[in-house]
């Protein structure tokens, strides 16, 4: 693991979102990325790692993939986890933590195995294990192999760096980007999201559009790794690929609150001089100039069978409202119910696979263009 080899890069995802990362993996210019449960396989140096999390949109974590091997015990796992050149890729002077998972293996004791690992890295390499280190050293046990992976992420890559604001039950920016690309948008069209909460489809929508690299605004964890080379990195986010989109983003929700926070979030995102955001009601809001684009929204849904029919009316006006005004635009629809998709009345495609999001199983429902 020295600076120039090219190792396995592990980009995390929700499950069920696997082959849309895959696809903007692979339109970004990495090497071979290949869909596999939980995430996406790529390959490349530390230079494809930085970039992996300065520029895709879709991935939760970037994992450095850097040893894996058998193991059915633990005085084996002792011998191998020393035998890792660990001073390649951690520093002696920064402390880390060890996360253990196992599956269908016989080392199923996951903090035993944590603990080895751990006490090997210490007594190689000389730095310190603790609980709330920032380097998180991660090892995989499935069917007696095990993988171990350095998180070069750190916080969550949703977390992009501008959004102080949410509302309830917000829509993490990860998925947002990969529902927008699974709806076909790359940047060129406009958007609206009538129930904007805090603006999050809105403001992804826009910075897709302006070629904003998600990371611009955060630091990573790799920038405490022996492999970092800051005047590289200074380098790579240095480069200036914006453009004023040629399109405008629209969102709209009937409580001033968010529209106060959906434009705030806009400004720390460099976004507000192509988005608007408007206090509306569902029966008021009407097409922006132009030709039709998206409309994509993260609808209310209920956890209990009242709050379902509670919220039909509301699904059956935006139906209604978006066949009546907005013949030509395509519709993204998230929402966790069938039944409250169906109430619509569009004329849904296949649905998409489920995706888990937040304790819940939330599902894309997209239209074709509605007609004129």
């Amino acid at each position: 693991m020295t600076k120039s080899a090219d190792f396995e890069i592990f980009l995390a995802t929700n499950p069920g979102l696997e082959a849309v990362l895959c696809d903007e993996v692979r339109h970004k210019g990495f090497k071979r990325p290949v869909a596999v449960p939980g995430g996406v396989i790529t390959h490349g140096g530390w230079p494809e790692v930085w970039r992996a999390n300065l520029w895709v949109r879709g991935a939760t974590r970037v994992l450095a993939r850097i040893a894996s091997f058998r193991v059915t015990h633990l005085a084996q796992l002792d011998q191998l986890a020393r035998q890792v050149p660990w001073g390649h890729v951690l520093r002696a002077d920064v402390s880390f933590r060890v996360e253990a998972v196992s599956v269908g293996s016989r080392l199923y004791h996951e903090k035993a195995v944590a603990q080895r690992i751990g006490t090997a890295i210490h007594e190689t390499l000389g730095a310190l294990q603790s609980p709330d280190a920032g380097i998180v050293v991660r090892a995989r046990v499935e069917r007696n192999v095990c993988t171990l992976s350095v998180d070069t992420s750190g916080e969550m890559l949703h977390r992009r760096g501008h959004k102080q604001a949410v509302n309830r039950a917000p829509l993490r920016e990860t998925m947002a980007s990969l529902f927008l690309r699974q709806c076909g948008f790359t940047g060129e069209e406009s958007v609206l999201d009538p129930m904007c909460g805090s603006g999050t489809f809105v403001i992804e929508a826009a910075e897709i559009a302006a070629r904003l690299n998600p990371g611009r605004s955060r630091h990573f964890t790799f920038e405490q790794l022996a492999t970092f080379d800051a005047q590289a990195w200074e380098k790579m986010r240095s480069v200036q690929s914006v453009r004023p989109p040629a399109a405008r983003f629209y969102g709209s929700d009937r409580d001033a609150g968010a529209i106060r926070m959906s434009r705030d979030n806009a400004e720390r995102a460099g976004v507000a001089a192509w988005t608007e955001f408007m206090e509306r009601t569902i029966s008021e809001i009407t097409p922006p100039e132009g030709p039709p684009g998206l409309v994509i929204t993260n609808a209310p849904y209920g956890n209990r069978i009242g709050d379902r029919k509670r919220l039909m009316p509301l699904y059956r006006a935006l139906g209604q409202v978006l066949l009546a005004r907005f013949g030509g635009w395509r519709v993204g629809l998230v929402t966790t119910e069938r039944h409250l998709a169906e109430a619509t009345g569009l004329p849904f495609l296949a649905p998409e696979a489920p995706v888990p999001h937040g304790g819940l199983r939330v599902t894309l429902f997209r239209t074709a263009p509605l007609p004129r």
